[in-house]
C-alpha cells in the first residue's frame, strides 16, 4: 500500500509570531508521535478535516466537532499544529492514499502556513518519518530479548564424537524421527514434547535431561546454516541463545554451515497456531451471518495477538456500570498527556465502542473490491490502552496471546485503583461479592468463619472422557453448571490441628456464597496434563439460556447453636498451609520445586495439580516465585514488597519514604516494575501505604460488597470463548446478549466482525469465561 503526499490547496503560505524554536521540537527516537487517530477518541486522518499533530509534543488531536487538537493547544499553550487529511484514490494499478499536509497555528487562526520554512520543514519531514505511536509499541513488542545463562555458558560437553548418521534418524527411545532435541552435553537425541498443531512427541528428551541432569539441547530441524536454532535449557525450563552453538554441535561432529532448517521453530509455530484458529463465519448451511452496526456493535482490530484483550473489553463494556462511568463526556480530559492517562483511554474505548460513531462499513473495502455486498467494520485499535494495561507487566507488554482471564483480573486491578468519587464509582463494585468460609473442628466442633471479597470465582470442570470412537478425536463427557458449582461449595477435609481442643483429627471446610454481585463472573478450568503439558480440553459445560437461581449456595452464617473457636486462642501448632499430598506429589513428580509446588496449590484451593500446574506456567516469570509460600493476608504480603535492599536500590535513584514502599507493594517487590510505577503516578505521595500494609485482608461486618437478598436469579449475559489446546495460542471471540430492535439476539464479537449469530447453543458449552447478569 503506497501513499502519496501533497501539500493542502489553500491559499499563499503566510508567516505566524509563533513560528520558531520556543513552539517546534523535533521527535525524537524515543518520541511518540500520535498521528494516527486521536488521544481523546477515535477520530482519525481518514476523517474529513483530518487530525491535527501538535507539533511541540507530539500529540494528535482531532479537528472535527469534538475539536480535541484545539483544546490541547488551549491547555498547553501549544499553538503549532501539522493537519494531515488522508483519502482514498482509484488508480489503475492498486488502491493508494492521497495525504494532505498543512501547517497551522490555533492560536492565530493561520490555517497556510508555508510548511517548507526553513524553520519549519525539519520539523514536519520528522513528525512524518517517526514511527507513529502503535508502529513504535509494535516494534517493542515484538522484540523477544532470548538470553543465554549460566548452564550453556558453563557447558561441559563429552570427549568429542562423531554422531553416526543413523543415530540423527530418530529419538533414542522411539521411532519418532521429527522434533528431534540433540543434547549438547552427551549427545543424546530424544524426541520433544508433544507441540500443539500435530506435531508428535514423547517428551523422551525432557526425560534424558531430567534422568542425567543434562540440561541444554538443540531442536535439530530449527538449525540454519547462518547459526540460528532453538536451543532450550531444561534446567532453566526457558528457551535460550547459544552464542558458541557452531563449535558444541562440531563437538559432535555436526557442520553449522551443512545444516539446513526443515521444521519449524518454537515462536513460528505459536504464530501459525494463533493465525490458524478462526471462528466461523457463516451459518450450517453457509450463509454469510448477517454484519452489524450500530451503539455497542463496534468492533476492535486485532493489533496482532490481541483478540485475548478485544474479547473482554467488549463484556465489560456491555455491564451497565462500566457504560455508565465510561460513555459520558470525551469532550475534555484534565490529563496532561492523554495518551499516558488510564482513564482517559477507557474513556476514549467506551466512547469508541458504545456511541455508535466509529461503528460503520469499512469503506476502503467498498472501494478497492467495488462490491455491493455490505463489509465488515474497519474496527477501532486500542493501542494505547493495550500499552497503558501491558506498562510494567512481564506478559501483557508484549505482542504473544495471553489469557484472556488473566487480563481481565490485571484489568480489574488497575481500574479498581483507578481514582473514582461519588460522581464517577468504581464499575467493577458490580462485580464484586463476599464467599463465606465455614471451618469445623471434628473434634470438639467449635466453628469458625471468614469472609473474602471476590469479583470472579474458578470451578473445577470434571474431566471424563467418552468411549473413542475410531477415526475421531477424544470427547468428554458433558457437565452441568450445576455439577460445578456443587463442587465448588461442597465440603471437603482439611489437615489442621485444633488451637483450641489441639485435636488433629482435622477440620471440615465449606465455602459458600455470603452475598451475590450484580454480574458473576466464572472462569470454567478445563485443562489436562499431556506428556507433562498443560492443555485446555474441550469438556461441553451445559449452561440454561433462562435465568437459574443461586439461592442453595447463599451461607446461612454461625447459628445459635454453633460455639465458635476463640479468636485470640494460640495459633502456634496449627499449620499455616498443609498442601494436598496427592496433588503435591505429582508436581513433585513433574519436576516443580516443593515451593512453587506449595504456592500453586495454596493458590487454586488445594485440590487439583492440573489447575496448580496451570497457575505455575502463568506465573513462572513472578519475581517471588521460588520464595517460600508466606501467609498472612496484605500484611505479609506488604512486608514482603517492602524489602529493604530493594527500598535502597529505590532511595539510590531518588525515590525513597512511602512512595518506594507504595510502589513495591503495587508490583509485587519488582524493582524495575516499581520504577515504571513510579514514573506513571509522579502525583501520588503514597500516603496510604502503611496503612494498606497494615489492613487486615478479611472483609469485616458492615462492610460487606454485593447483596444477600433472595431470590438470587441469574443468566447468561455473555461469554469469552477461546479456540485452542494452550493458554498462548489459539483464538478467543466474545458473544454478547444484546437487545437489537424489538428482540433479543446473541452477537458475536470477532474482533472487527461483529454479526448476528442465529445459534450459540454449541459455542455456549465451550466457553471459558462467563459473566452471569442478577436479574
Amino acid at each position: 500500500m503506497s501513499t502519496a503526499t501533497a501539500d493542502a490547496p489553500a491559499a499563499s503560505p503566510v508567516t505566524c509570531p509563533h513560528v520558531g524554536p520556543s513552539f517546534l521540537s523535533k521527535p525524537t527516537p524515543t518520541d511518540s508521535v500520535y498521528r494516527e487517530d486521536c488521544t481523546q477518541c477515535f477520530d482519525s486522518i481518514d476523517d474529513p478535516t483530518g487530525l491535527d499533530i501538535c507539533l511541540q509534543c507530539f500529540n494528535g488531536g482531532c479537528t472535527g466537532d469534538r475539536s480535541h487538537a484545539r483544546l490541547h493547544s488551549i491547555t498547553r499553550s501549544h499553538p503549532l499544529v501539522l493537519n494531515i487529511r488522508r483519502t482514498r484514490k482509484i488508480i489503475t494499478e492498486a488502491d493508494r492514499y492521497e495525504t494532505v499536509l498543512t501547517v497551522k497555528c490555533l492560536e492565530c487562526g493561520v490555517d497556510s502556513i508555508d510548511r517548507f520554512d526553513p524553520v519549519i520543514a525539519p520539523v514536519v519531514a520528522a513528525v512524518m518519518s517517526a514511527n507513529t505511536f502503535s508502529r513504535k509499541e509494535e516494534v517493542k513488542a515484538w522484540e523477544q530479548e532470548l538470553t543465554s545463562c549460566e548452564h550453556i555458558l558453563c557447558l561441559q560437553q563429552g570427549e568429542p564424537r562423531k554422531i553416526a548418521s543413523q543415530d540423527l534418524g530418530h529419538c533414542s527411545k522411539c521411532e519418532l524421527n521429527e522434533n528431534l532435541w540433540l543434547c549438547l552435553e552427551c549427545g543424546n537425541l530424544g524426541c520433544g514434547r508433544a507441540q500443539y498443531g500435530g506435531v508428535s512427541g514423547n517428551s523422551h528428551g525432557l526425560a534424558h535431561a531430567t534422568e542425567a541432569k543434562h540440561g541444554v539441547a538443540v531442536k535439530l530441524g530449527s538449525i540454519t546454516p547462518e547459526g540460528t536454532a532453538d536451543v532450550y535449557c531444561y534446567t532453566c525450563d526457558e528457551e535460550r541463545v547459544d552464542e558458541h552453538l557452531a563449535a558444541h554441535l562440531a563437538n559432535w561432529g555436526i557442520i553449522l554451515s551443512e545444516r539446513q532448517k526443515t521444521e519449524q521453530s518454537l515462536t513460528e509455530m505459536q504464530i501459525e497456531q494463533n493465525m490458524r484458529w478462526e471462528f466461523s463465519m457463516s451459518t450450517e448451511d453457509g450463509k454469510e451471518l448477517t454484519p452489524l452496526f450500530g451503539p455497542g456493535l463496534t468492533g476492535l482490530k486485532n493489533l496482532g495477538n490481541s483478540c485475548y484483550l478485544a474479547s473482554i473489553l467488549q463484556c465489560l463494556y456491555d455491564i451497565p456500570a462500566f457504560q455508565k462511568r465510561y460513555n459520558g463526556d470525551v469532550s475534555f480530559s484534565s490529563a496532561t498527556d492523554p495518551a499516558q492517562d488510564l482513564e482517559t483511554q477507557l474513556q476514549k474505548i467506551g466512547d469508541g465502542l458504545l456511541s455508535g460513531r466509529y461503528s460503520k462499513p469499512d469503506s476502503d473495502v467498498t472501494v478497492s473490491q467495488h462490491s455491493t455486498e455490505v463489509p465488515y467494520q474497519k474496527g477501532l485499535a486500542p493501542s494505547m490502552l493495550k500499552h497503558l494495561i501491558g506498562r510494567g507487566h512481564a506478559e501483557f507488554s508484549t505482542m504473544r496471546q495471553q489469557d484472556a482471564f488473566e487480563l481481565l483480573q490485571h484489568l480489574i486491578k488497575l481500574i479498581t485503583r483507578s481514582k473514582h468519587s461519588s460522581q464517577l464509582e468504581d464499575p467493577t463494585k458490580s462485580m464484586r461479592f463476599s464467599m463465606e468460609q465455614r471451618l469445623q473442628c471434628l473434634s470438639c466442633k467449635k466453628v469458625r468463619y471468614s469472609t473474602t471479597e471476590q469479583d470472579s470465582i474458578f470451578i473445577e470442570v470434571p474431566l471424563e472422557k467418552l468411549p473413542a470412537v475410531e477415526g475421531e478425536e477424544a470427547k468428554y463427557k458433558p457437565v452441568s453448571l450445576k455439577e460445578c458449582l456443587d463442587n465448588l461449595t461442597t465440603p471437603e477435609m482439611v489437615e489442621l490441628t485444633c488451637a483450641s481442643c489441639e485435636s488433629k483429627d482435622g477440620f471440615s471446610k465449606r465455602t459458600l456464597f455470603k452475598t451475590f454481585p450484580q454480574f458473576l463472573v466464572v472462569n470454567a478450568r478445563k485443562m489436562a496434563v499431556v506428556n507433562w503439558v498443560p492443555i485446555k480440553v474441550d469438556v461441553p459445560v451445559i449452561v440454561d439460556d433462562q435465568p437459574f437461581a443461586l439461592d442453595a449456595y447463599l451461607s446461612p452464617g454461625q447459628q445459635p447453636d454453633e460455639e465458635a473457636l476463640p479468636e485470640d486462642a494460640p495459633t502456634s501448632n496449627v499449620p499455616a498451609f498443609v498442601p494436598n499430598a496427592e496433588a503435591f506429589a505429582m508436581l513433585e513428580g513433574m519436576g516443580f520445586p516443593k515451593a512453587r509446588a506449595e504456592k500453586a496449590l495454596h493458590a487454586t484451593g488445594n485440590n487439583d495439580a492440573n489447575a496448580a500446574m496451570e497457575w505455575l506456567f502463568a506465573h513462572l516469570d513472578d519475581p517471588d516465585i521460588d520464595a517460600p509460600l508466606v501467609l498472612g493476608g496484605a500484611k505479609a504480603d506488604a512486608r514482603a514488597a517492602a524489602d529493604p535492599e530493594k527500598l535502597a536500590t529505590l532511595e539510590s535513584m531518588g525515590f525513597g519514604g512511602p512512595r518506594a514502599v507504595k510502589a513495591l507493594k503495587e508490583t509485587g517487590g519488582d524493582v524495575e516494575r516499581a520504577i515504571e510505577w513510579l514514573f506513571s503516578h509522579l502525583d501520588d505521595e503514597g500516603g496510604d501505604a502503611e496503612e494498606d500494609a497494615s489492613a487486615d485482608p478479611e472483609v469485616k461486618d458492615g462492610s460487606l460488597v454485593g447483596s444477600s437478598e433472595l431470590p438470587a436469579n441469574f443468566q447468561l449475559q455473555s461469554i469469552v470463548c477461546h479456540k485452542g489446546t494452550s493458554i498462548h495460542a489459539g483464538h478467543y471471540v466474545a458473544f454478547i446478549r444484546k437487545q437489537l430492535g424489538r428482540e433479543q439476539s446473541w452477537v458475536l464479537f470477532n474482533d472487527e466482525k461483529v454479526v448476528k449469530v442465529v445459534d450459540i447453543d454449541e459455542m455456549k458449552k465451550f466457553a471459558y469465561v462467563y459473566f452471569f447478569k442478577r436479574v
